[in-house]
C-alpha cells in the first residue's frame, strides 16, 4: 500500500512578518499511523526538500507523542528534509492522498495547478483523498465531473470559531469554513478543537490538529 503525503512550501503569514508552514503534528500523527500500518509513504511539496514547520506548531504546549516520536526518528527527519517535487509525482503510483495543514497550503496549495490536477487524478480513479485542518482548503479549485469535488458532500476543515481563537480570520486569504460552504459542501463541525473527521465516500476531512490520527485512520479504512 502507498500513500503520498503533500505538504507545503509557504512559510510566510501573509503580510504579518511571522513564519508559517505545515502544522507539525498534522504531518507527525499521520506518518506514524500509515508507517505502522507497513504503508509505503512518499512525501511532496511544491518545491522539494525541506518544507517549513510553522514554528507555532512546536511550541510548548503543542507537544504530542508523535511529534516527540518523530524528533527521535532521524530516518524520518530525513525523509521530510527531501521531499519530492510535487510536480514529479503521480497518482498512478499510489492509492491515497493525504494533505496535512498549517496555515501555509491556503497560499500555495489551494492555488497549485499541479496539486489541483494530482487530486483530480486521485478522484478520478477512484482513490481516496484526504486533508487535515487548514488541508481541506486545498480542495477549493478542484473539480469533479464540473462541479466542485465538496459538493453535495460532508466535509470539515479548521472552523471559523477556530481561526477567530488564533486571531488570524483577517490574515488568512479565504477561511476555510466559508469557502467549503460557498463550493456547495455540506459543513459539518464539533467543538472547537475537539477531534472530529468525517468521510463521505472517497473524501476523508478532519476539522483540526486534534483530528489528525483519526483522519489518518479512516483513510485506511477506506483502502482495507
Amino acid at each position: 500500500m502507498k500513500i503520498l503525503m503533500v505538504l507545503t512550501s509557504h512559510d510566510q503569514l501573509g503580510n504579518t512578518g511571522k513564519p508559517t508552514g505545515f502544522w507539525l503534528e498534522e504531518f507527525a500523527a499521520p506518518y506514524y499511523v500509515f508507517r505502522d500500518a507497513g504503508v509505503d509513504i512518499t512525501l511532496a511539496s511544491p518545491k522539494g526538500g525541506q518544507p517549513p514547520i510553522d514554528p507555532k506548531s512546536d511550541d510548548p504546549g503543542n507537544q504530542t507523542e508523535a511529534m516527540a516520536r518523530f524528533k527521535d526518528d532521524p530516518a524520518a527527519q530525513r525523509v521530510l528534509a527531501n521531499t519530492h517535487r510535487l510536480a514529479d509525482v503521480k497518482a498512478d503510483d499510489f492509492d491515497a492522498v493525504f494533505y496535512p495543514g498549517g496555515h501555509g497550503p491556503m497560499w500555495d496549495l489551494a492555488n497549485d495547478v499541479n496539486s489541483i490536477a494530482l487530486i483530480e487524478s486521485f478522484y478520478n480513479a477512484g482513490k481516496p483523498v484526504a486533508a487535515v485542518c487548514h488541508g481541506p482548503g486545498v480542495l477549493r479549485k478542484v473539480t469533479y465531473q464540473g462541479e466542485p469535488i465538496v459538493k453535495g458532500k460532508r466535509v470539515t476543515g479548521f472552523t471559523n470559531s477556530e481561526e477567530e481563537a488564533v486571531q488570524l480570520t483577517d490574515v488568512v486569504p479565504f477561511l476555510v469554513e466559508d469557502e467549503l460552504k460557498r463550493l456547495g459542501g455540506r459543513f459539518e463541525k464539533a467543538a472547537d478543537w475537539a477531534d472530529f473527521t468525517v468521510v463521505d465516500g472517497r473524501l476523508v476531512t478532519g476539522q483540526n490538529p486534534a483530528s489528525s490520527t483519526s483522519g489518518a485512520k479512516e483513510l485506511l479504512k477506506l483502502l482495507r
